[in-house]
């Protein structure tokens, strides 16, 4: 059976061909429509049919999900998620470029019996697997986040793999669209110039011992290469994150491979629970073969390091 890692490039290769019909869609659409990157819900009343919400085709989103489950998993069951894993998304994203998902780990994790990997797959996205988290067991975490961009209407989906190679699903549907071609709101110069940099926000009081929530934050325009540039007329080419790993005094507290369907300026909170003063290293690479490193002190109240 293939791996995660080839299934994705798999995937992403089948992909390439859906991103050129989608940017035509997104402009003749683009022309007629309102800014694609807010889908809020109106408080207005609107009748069906009109500017109304699309009807779901359930056999197409059944029939999507069973060719990246197919490519993916194969044939092993997939059980739900209930005792391991849950999964917070909005019903409806007020901007598809920026969408939260918030992931719990549910099961007590244990060096015996941990999640080792979670795979979050947004369904109807040009580039459905979003990210993969991989995790060594030795600090488990038990919240993590991040910010995806959302194509259409989709079902976004958590897959958990634990050690002993159960598979959880949490899955929740989701309205947005436009997201993966919403241009940036940024300009290119300032966001060129802060390339690669990056920000971990701690809480005000961190003990040694005690789980923290943490949130690292990198610069960089993840670009889907679906947005266009309205100045040069051409598509902007991709250019996004793929690997980040962040580790605390040496210790991996996870790894995510990812691409073009997480947000710009990745974020990602998460918890861990740190010892006396240490340093937490985030390690970032993209599509254009930059690596991008920063070393960052966790300061505690419990005094410097023995």
């Amino acid at each position: 059976m293939a791996s995660v890692s080839e299934s994705v490039q798999r995937l992403g290769s089948r992909a390439s061909g859906w991103i050129r019909l989608l940017c035509v869609a997104a402009l003749v659409c683009g022309a007629a429509s309102a800014p694609a990157r807010v889908s809020a819900d109106s408080q207005t009343d609107i009748p069906a049919g009109i500017g109304s919400d699309p009807p779901r085709d359930d056999a197409s989103d059944a029939a999507r999900w069973s060719e990246i489950r197919s490519a993916l998993y194969g044939d092993r069951p997939i059980q739900e998620a209930g005792g391991l894993i849950a999964m917070e998304t909005p019903y409806r994203a007020l901007d598809a470029a920026v969408v939260p998902v918030d992931m719990t780990a549910v099961l007590e994790q244990t060096p015996e019996h941990f999640i080792e990997t979670l795979t979050l797959i947004v369904d109807n996205n040009p580039a459905p697997v979003a990210a993969v988290f991989h995790f060594r067991g030795g600090r488990p975490w038990t919240t993590l986040s991040t910010r995806v961009r959302v194509d259409s209407y989709t079902t976004i989906r958590a897959v958990a793999e634990t050690n002993r190679g159960e598979l959880f699903m949490a899955a929740n549907y989701l309205k947005a669209s436009g997201g993966c071609s919403a241009p940036s709101l940024k300009d290119p110069g300032a966001a060129a110039s802060e390339l690669g940099r990056m920000k971990l926000l701690l809480p005000e009081q961190v003990s040694p011992g005690e789980r923290i929530a943490a949130q690292i934050l990198i610069k960089h325009p993840n670009s889907s290469g679906l947005q266009f540039d309205q100045v040069s007329r051409h598509y902007i080419p991709a250019d996004f994150v793929t690997t980040i790993e962040a580790s605390y005094e040496g210790e991996l507290l996870f790894s995510v491979e990812s691409n073009i369907s997480i947000s710009e300026d990745p974020s990602i909170h998460f918890t861990f629970i740190p010892n006396d003063a240490g340093t937490l290293t985030v390690q970032a690479k993209d599509s254009h073969g930059r690596t991008f490193e920063q070393h960052f002190e966790v300061p505690t109240s419990g005094g410097p390091r023995s």
